[in-house]
């Protein structure tokens, strides 16, 4: 139950309800309870005097026993069951946020199939437990207590007897407990298989189609439901065999209270009215003791579910504002200083980047070349703190980066990185994402700078077209200039290009950067590109040689050192000879 008592701040949250909802509870069952006296009174009564009055006066009573109990039956529902609600659609909001944070290495560890897994079938489990079985928990107890009661007051010694079944009921409640909850976390497990399977599956369906795996899949999914079946197929037939058990041990209390007490009706030693009465009152314990069993169920998998769920609440955010960020800040300078900046993603992996000294001038434009795999990409995360540098120290404007509130560090930075990612929605939605109101005009100015306009303009829906999952619907290179007008569109201070136009043809190419000259006048830019053409016009260009700075300058002073870049030049220049000449 440890991992249940985080929900303890949610139930606070709604406890006048949930106080309103036990005294309904207490209602209900005092009129409930309030029926098989009124009959073993009546059955006393009428044996020894039968009036049509007094018939009428129990019937009458019994009538509206029955309405109280009902009328409050129904308001207990509209109090605990809304408030499981309310609770579940707080504790889904809070998940959400606290998933938000998280930083990308969580994501990177943890699979989209099995996030999902948690916010849907986890989420539902923890709900059953905060409505149904909370609800038949207290009911259950209260009626316990005011039925035994009544019944030790009716008879002591009979009602001992129809309890001797109940320490048994304990034990096996107990050890079925146990089972379910085993059981029910190894579902929850292979749920979260099967959610990643279908997750990449949707995904990655041209992959799947381009290679004709599609009955590969197709077994592999199959494979994994059967073993889905199988698991829970063992948790139903832990549950098959508690209902009939629990029927079997309460109708065990009411055949002890039927011989026993029926002896002593005929020895004169009791009354029918009384036996009827204890009769009724084990009937009406025997939906509690059962729902009891379903409840210890619910709770066994809200356990198992909420344990998975504070797993992910435990995650710490590892890159937030903290105690060194200076909240007057409101804007960054271009003019950005790495010193001596180490980095490594985790404790013992190798460092990716090695004493990196780099100075950008505030209005540059710096490119960074260097084989798959330097780092490049790895430099230019740290920049908006996608990730924090291990060693040394990063500067924007004389400020150190952990000074700068991370909203304003990446509200003035625009981000293209090599994977673009376009939401199922219109173009225009996507391209205004960065932006609290969209902004027409500046998407417009945007779409030309990025030469994306004269695509846009040829669909049937110009800017509303709906681009399709992923941005399915667009080709490579159009989706790169759609996520380029996306990163232009909030006029940041420094703009950052992860080899943005890797899918774009060379004359695209060529038209976006002479347009980008005179958008980036001003503007802190960082380029990374495979192609010398792309980097050549800037101020300066850097080259990574497995995470370390191996050189650093114009195109003209690195052709003259003849080193790494000059080797990609010639390279490159090679290949163009023959493509022009073939």
């Amino acid at each position: 139950m440890k991992n249940l008592y985080t929900l303890k701040k949610y139930f606070l949250r709604y406890r006048k309800k949930l106080i309103a909802g036990i005294f309904f509870i207490i209602f209900s069952n005092a009129g409930m309870v309030y029926i098989p006296i009124l009959i073993k009174d009546s059955i006393n009564t009428l044996q020894q005097n039968l009036e049509l009055n007094r018939l009428i006066k129990y019937a009458v009573l019994i009538v509206l026993s029955s309405i109280v109990a009902g009328v409050f039956r129904f308001y207990i529902r509209q109090m605990i069951i809304v408030v499981s609600r309310e609770i579940e659609y707080d504790l889904r909001g809070d998940f959400w946020a606290h998933i938000q944070k998280l930083p990308l290495k969580f994501f990177q560890e943890n699979s989209t199939g099995n996030i999902m897994a948690h916010a849907t079938n986890d989420m539902n489990a923890v709900r059953m437990f905060l409505g149904p079985a909370v609800m038949y928990s207290i009911d259950t107890f209260i009626r316990l207590v005011i039925v035994v009661a009544i019944m030790l007051n009716i008879s002591p010694s009979l009602t001992l007897y129809a309890l001797i079944p109940l320490p048994f009921l304990s034990v096996a409640v107990y050890l079925v407990g146990k089972k379910v909850h085993t059981r029910f976390t190894a579902i929850q497990e292979k749920f979260s298989e099967i959610t990643t399977k279908v997750q990449e599956n949707f995904s990655g369906i041209r992959v799947i189609k381009s290679y004709a795996k599609e009955e590969w899949e197709i077994k592999d999914f199959t494979d994994l439901s059967r073993d889905f079946l199988q698991k829970n197929m063992r948790l139903v037939k832990v549950q098959a065999f508690f209902q009939p058990m629990l029927f079997l041990l309460t109708g065990m209390s009411i055949i002890i209270v039927i011989w026993v007490g029926g002896m002593r009706v005929i020895n004169q030693t009791m009354l029918l009215g009384d036996i009827s009465a204890l009769v009724i009152y084990l009937g009406i314990l025997i939906w509690p003791m059962i729902a009891f069993g379903w409840v210890i169920n619910i709770i066994q998998q809200g356990e198992a579910s909420m344990k998975r769920l504070n797993k992910i609440f435990a995650e710490t955010y590892d890159i937030e504002d903290d105690k060194e960020t200076d909240h007057s800040i409101k804007n960054i300078d271009g003019d950005i200083i790495f010193r001596n900046v180490n980095f490594r993603y985790n404790e013992n992996s190798p460092l990716v980047l090695k004493g990196i000294n780099l100075t950008i001038t505030s209005g540059s434009t710096v490119a960074i070349m260097g084989n798959t795999g330097c780092g490049k990409s790895t430099l230019v995360n740290l920049l908006p703190r996608l990730y924090d540098i291990t060693e040394g120290e990063i500067l924007f404007g004389g400020r150190k980066i952990k000074q700068i509130p991370l909203n304003v560090l990446r509200r003035n930075i625009g981000y293209v990185p090599q994977e673009t990612f376009l939401f199922s929605d219109s173009i225009k939605n996507n391209l205004c994402y960065g932006l609290e109101v969209p902004d027409e005009d500046k998407m417009l100015k945007a779409s030309s700078v990025a030469r994306f306009d004269k695509d846009v303009n040829e669909f049937p829906e110009k800017y509303a077209t709906i681009v399709g999952e992923r941005g399915i619907t667009l080709s490579g290179g159009q989706k790169q200039r759609a996520s380029l007008t996306r990163a232009l569109i909030l006029d940041p201070e420094v703009l950052i290009l992860d080899d943005s136009f890797s899918a774009v043809d060379t004359h695209t190419e060529e038209e976006i950067l002479t347009n980008l000259r005179e958008f980036l006048k001003g503007r802190t830019s960082i380029i990374i590109s495979h192609r010398v053409s792309t980097v050549k016009d800037s101020d300066k260009i850097i080259v990574l040689d497995r995470g370390s700075i191996a050189e650093e300058g114009t195109h003209e002073e690195l052709l003259a050192k003849e080193g790494i870049y000059y080797d990609i030049y010639t390279k490159q220049q090679l290949e163009k000879e023959i493509q022009e000449y073939s």
